[in-house]
């Protein structure tokens, strides 16, 4: 059986989007002779051949007016895997059906009319592509013909755009120089780019590796239907969203926690003994169970997290602002519920990726929020299940389909950006803030570099704390004010009357935090490594920072491998009992979802984590080049 590959494409107006399918399907043969015909009747273009755009533009007004308006699907086969391809607008104002088109994607092709360069929807469409979790994105470079197919100009997009996306949560970026009017580099090779020594998008399209985002673990089926034919059948209807059942297995019910074993799965051509992720089925079980529409069968030792608070990102559909404490409907897998935003924690800036203040969205606008539900619903982190980790918000007055979200996790209250302020915090009575003597940005011009602050967190022997003393090493030798933060440091003196409790854990964080933030406005770059488990204790140390000075650096290593290196013996004395409350076992730790910089230190050496976050601050103007 064949692959399937579900990919969209997206790009600023007139950048070819739909005139490279139609080029896409011309020359991988994929249209019926009758309809080459009927759209060289549409063409009008004066006798100058097949209008290749008229393959997707099937709206009337999408042909008047030379744009895509909606969300075009097409289907196509090669020999080699099968394709369903989501043409979605450039426009600005059709954001929106981007989101939508691209919310099943596994490969999004970003489209560069190479005459104009990286534009605001250029950026907006890959991040897009990045908070959908896409995992592999094809920028596309077209127009190639109309700049006399010249390197530079492909090379200097490649570099500002890359330098764009390594912000991004992607991991697989490919550039392909194009021409889609003239057939360059779509299916068949270029004979105009042989600088080009790259594969053609088709070539690519056939052999990118698929199915790498699905979960297959997690057992989610979302009731759909309940089926009652005759009094000797009951069965429950819906589609399987993740991981796989069988005939025997023991399930547990949502939100009863009943369980029970699966007797039958019916499908379309009768019995099965087994579903996967993406069949629609119809389970019967062995004991009798109330259950109806918008529960969930899930395995009782594999359950999704349960909550009515949410932490998510928000893109804004509605011409209709958000507003807060409004009571609309939010509809997640087969569960449809009241819901209002409690929060706006911040609107992200698509050109620069800076978080901005916010009191509402606009249409098209992307951010995170808070979300209180009426009732808890069952869902996984997205980037763990795409399936159980998004919703749409739908209004109350007009059932109108106003956002669409990632679900991060449980809402933890993160302070909003500007939120908080050292000067609202609590202080002891009777002191009174007065500005510094010398402020911030003085120092900034004196020194000629600016302050921030690295926040490295991660499990114990991940790294942090080797990486982060040669980063400031390096700095250093440049002439750069440091200051390293270690949490042993802290622990020994600051900190040395607490504990381990999470009470205990939260203000050790507050404390650093604190004098992290007076290093910080003496112009250092400061450098703090803390296991710091808990996202709240870390998000209220960021609400102390500028937003653009603040980095958290997440130290990624799995926990066999941190404790195979154990420097500290710490996992050692762990599972001798010695050490109880750990981060890992007995605590837990709660991993950056949106960390400006990721460093993976089980694959990458510690010089090339350095120069990964040397890269990343140097790029953002902490410091100069």
């Amino acid at each position: 059986m064949m692959d399937l590959l579900r990919f969209s494409t997206a790009g600023s107006v007139d950048d070819g989007k739909s005139t490279l399918i139609g080029r896409l399907l011309y020359d991988s043969k994929s249209i019926f002779e009758d309809q080459i015909e009927a759209i060289k009747r549409s063409s009008h273009n004066g006798g100058e051949g097949i209008n290749l755009a008229l393959v997707t533009d099937g709206l009337r007004a999408e042909r008047e007016q030379g744009i895509t308006i909606d969300v075009a699907y097409r289907y196509f086969a090669t020999p080699r895997r099968k394709f369903i391809i989501g043409d979605t607008p450039g426009h600005e104002q059709y954001t929106r059906n981007m989101v939508t088109g691209a919310s099943t994607a596994e490969l999004a092709i970003v489209l560069i009319d190479a005459r104009n360069g990286v534009l605001t929807q250029s950026r907006r469409h890959g991040f897009i592509a990045s908070l959908l979790q896409i995992p592999h994105m094809v920028v596309a470079v077209n127009k190639m013909d109309l700049v006399d197919y010249r390197e530079d100009v492909f090379d200097e997009i490649v570099e500002e755009y890359s330098a764009f996306t390594s912000k991004l949560d992607i991991d697989n970026v490919v550039f392909i120089p194009m021409s889609a009017l003239a057939g360059d580099n779509v299916v068949t090779k270029s004979e105009n780019m042989p600088w080009y020594a790259g594969q053609t998008l088709l070539h690519h399209l056939e052999t990118v590796k698929v199915g790498a985002d699905r979960n297959v673990i997690d057992f989610r089926f979302p009731v759909q239907y309940v089926l009652r034919p005759n009094q000797n059948f009951r069965g429950f209807a819906g589609e399987v969203q993740s991981g796989s059942v069988s005939v025997g297995d023991e399930v547990m019910v949502l939100p009863s926690r009943k369980t029970s074993r699966v007797k039958e799965i019916v499908t379309f051509d009768g019995g099965g003994e087994s579903a996967n992720a993406g069949d629609a089925v119809t389970i019967t079980i062995e004991d009798e169970v109330d259950i109806s529409r918008g529960d969930m069968l899930v395995r009782r030792r594999n359950e999704p997290i349960t909550s009515n608070g949410l932490d998510a990102d928000l893109c804004w559909m509605s011409e209709e602002p958000l507003q807060p404490n409004k009571i609309y409907y939010l509809q997640h897998t087969t569960k449809t519920v009241q819901a209002f935003v409690t929060k706006i924690i911040y609107r992200t800036d698509v050109n620069t990726l800076h978080r901005q203040a916010a009191d509402t969205f606009e249409l098209n606008d992307i951010g995170r929020v808070e979300i209180e539900t009426s009732e808890p619903i069952y869902f996984d982190p997205y980037r763990v299940n795409r399936h159980t980790g998004c919703f749409v918000l739908i209004d109350a007055e007009n059932n109108r389909t106003v956002g669409a979200g990632m679900i991060r996790g449980v809402a933890r209250g993160v302070p909003a950006v500007g939120e908080s302020d050292a000067r609202d915090r609590q202080a002891s009575p009777n002191v009174v803030w007065e500005g510094l003597n010398i402020t911030r940005k003085e120092r900034e011009e004196k020194q000629g570099h600016k302050a921030a602050v690295l926040w490295f967190t991660g499990l114990s022997g991940s790294g942090k704390t080797t990486i982060a003393r040669e980063l400031e090493r390096r700095l250093f030798d440049r002439g750069i004010h440091t200051m390293l933060m270690d949490g042993d440091y802290v622990r020994h003196g600051l900190s040395g009357d607490l504990g381990f409790s999470p009470q205990d854990r939260a203000e050790n964080i507050r404390r650093a935090g604190e004098v992290t933030r007076l290093f910080y406005e003496q112009g250092s770059v400061v450098l703090c490594t803390f296991v710091s488990p808990y996202a709240k204790d870390r998000a209220r140390v960021r609400s102390l920072i500028e937003a653009d000075e603040f980095f958290e650096v997440f130290v990624d290593a799995p926990l066999e491998v941190c404790q195979q290196r154990d420097p500290k013996g710490l996992y050692k004395k762990v599972k001798e009992g010695k050490i109880s409350n750990f981060t890992g076992f007995s605590a837990p730790y709660e991993p950056p979802q949106d960390a400006e910089i990721v460093v993976k230190s089980d694959e990458l050496s510690v010089d090339e984590c350095v120069e990964q976050i040397l890269k990343a601050i140097t790029d953002a103007g902490i410091v100069g080049k």
